[in-house]
């Protein structure tokens, strides 16, 4: 839990998980979205896979990303039985 509260509290991340929302994608489509260099954006996206938050695969030589919604959700409804 503690990787998820990690990761959530830097907007870069939470911005990459707003794009990650309208559907999978690979690094450099993710980058082109920021003013960071790409490998700010590899580490943004390791902390996003550590924390269950985002899937990747590859695809030859591209990596492709997508959304953990199931993540998503068991997070929003611990933070809603918080609020109880």
């Amino acid at each position: 839990m503690d990787k998820l509260w990690s990761a959530l509290s830097d907007k870069t991340r939470r911005d990459i998980l707003i794009l990650l929302h309208e559907g999978e994608k690979n690094a450099g489509d993710i980058a082109a979205h920021f003013r960071i260099s790409k490998p700010s954006i590899s580490h943004h996206l390791s902390v996003l896979r550590e924390a269950n938050l985002v899937y990747s695969r590859k695809e030859g030589q591209t990596i492709i990303y997508a959304l953990n919604k199931t993540a998503l959700r068991d997070a929003s409804r611990f933070i809603s039985s918080l609020t109880r």
